[in-house]
C-alpha cells in the first residue's frame, strides 16, 4: 500500500500564539495541483522564493495542536525547521519515504535512519 502521509519532528518547534513549542507534525505527498496552484499566487509572482512557504502550507496536515497550518504558520517557522520541511518535502515526495541507507563507518553495518524522526 502506498504510503500518502508522514510524520517529522521539527528540530526547533513551532511557537504558538499562547507560547506553546508544536514540533510534531504530518506532511502528505504532494500532487500536481499542490506545484502548480501557488504559481498562480500574486505573493510568488512578486517573490518566487515564497512558493516554498505556500506549498509546505499546503501539504503539512497537523502541527501540533494547532487548527490549521496555513503561510502565516510557515512563514515564522525557525529558519532551521524551514529548511528542515523543505528537506523533508523533498526527500517524501522524490523518494516516497523520509528514510535514507547509510553505513557505518566504524562496523560497515547497512541500516536505514528516519529523517522523520528524533535521531533517526
Amino acid at each position: 500500500m502506498l504510503q500518502t502521509e508522514f510524520e517529522f519532528t521539527l528540530p526547533r518547534g513551532y511557537v504558538d500564539k499562547e507560547g506553546n513549542l508544536q514540533k510534531q507534525g504530518t506532511m502528505r505527498l504532494a500532487t500536481a495541483m499542490d506545484e502548480i496552484a501557488p504559481l498562480r499566487d500574486p505573493r510568488v509572482t512578486a517573490n518566487q522564493a515564497y512558493l516554498a512557504v505556500i506549498l509546505l502550507a499546503r501539504v503539512i496536515t497537523k502541527l501540533g495542536s494547532l487548527p490549521d497550518v496555513n503561510t502565516g504558520v510557515i512563514e515564522k517557522l525557525f529558519s532551521a525547521d524551514f529548511a528542515y520541511l523543505q528537506d523533508f518535502y523533498r526527500r517524501v515526495n522524490e523518494n516516497g519515504t523520509a528514510k535514507v541507507s547509510t553505513t557505518c563507518p566504524e562496523c560497515n553495518h547497512n541500516f536505514e535512519v528516519d529523517l522523520g524522526q528524533p535521531g533517526g
